[in-house]
């Protein structure tokens, strides 16, 4: 299983929010390629970017510095946050990112997103569905997690697969920043009925016993940012998590 950091931009910063809030902001450091640089001496392979003020704004004001973390640091990048039509996932792409991270299109407009998929290649775009456990199922929430789409997760997904979707990257809204471990049933319930999926689990990993379970379930990769940047997971842990895999 693979180990993704995760770094949140926001103002040229590197932050964290609680589950998407931006009122509960907790700034990390002013220079983000050191964290990025951090989290390569680790021997991971990835490294995921939320660029927040694209995601507020739809403004792409993060280019510069994220294409300095994407030459710089010798990381496959992913990001998302504010990408919303096919000339930004172009310029992102030109600009080093590795995949972009689509969310709500991917459930407002999944046609758009397939056809996305087809020009640049599936393999180039990840789609991000954040869920809330809504009546024992997992109920798919959009623009920024204050809408919820009405839509099962199950739907979403069905809806992309077809057109071969490869990287999913899922949260359980309720633990993200929350440190409450990982929603394992549902990760699990997801590679049940979707096994050859690149999933991505996101939200709520605590330390390096969450990542033992998550690789033991048969999760590809796990997005963990807070503790990290907390040193809840130390380099030491996530050095033997690499070398047992």
């Amino acid at each position: 299983m693979r180990i993704v950091p995760a770094i949140d931009l926001q103002g040229g910063k590197c932050v964290r929010l609680y589950q998407g809030d931006f009122d509960q902001v907790t700034e990390y450091s002013d220079d983000p390629a050191a964290i990025a640089r951090e989290f390569n001496s680790l021997q991971v392979r990835d490294l995921h970017i939320v660029d927040l003020d694209g995601a507020r704004t739809g403004s792409q004001e993060n280019q510069d510095l994220v294409g300095e973390l994407c030459a710089n640091t010798g990381l496959s990048v992913q990001l998302g946050g504010g990408i919303r039509d096919v000339d930004t996932v172009s310029a992102w792409l030109q600009r080093g990112v590795a995949r972009c991270v689509i969310g709500s299109l991917a459930v407002t407009e999944p046609g758009l997103v397939a056809e996305w998929m087809a020009e640049f290649g599936a393999g180039r775009i990840v789609i991000a569905l954040d869920v809330s456990i809504e009546d024992g199922g997992p109920i798919v929430a959009t623009h920024g997690w204050t809408r919820s789409s009405g839509v099962s997760l199950w739907d979403c997904i069905d809806a992309l697969a077809d057109a071969g979707m490869q990287h999913l990257l899922c949260t359980d809204i309720s633990r993200d920043g929350a440190m409450s471990g990982p929603n394992f049933d549902l990760y699990a319930d997801i590679m049940r009925r979707y096994p050859q999926m690149d999933l991505q689990a996101s939200g709520g990993v605590r330390n390096a016993a969450d990542l033992e379970r998550l690789r033991d379930l048969g999760i590809p990769a796990a997005i963990t940012g807070k503790a990290l940047l907390d040193g809840r997971i130390s380099p030491a842990e996530v050095a033997a998590f690499l070398q047992s895999a």
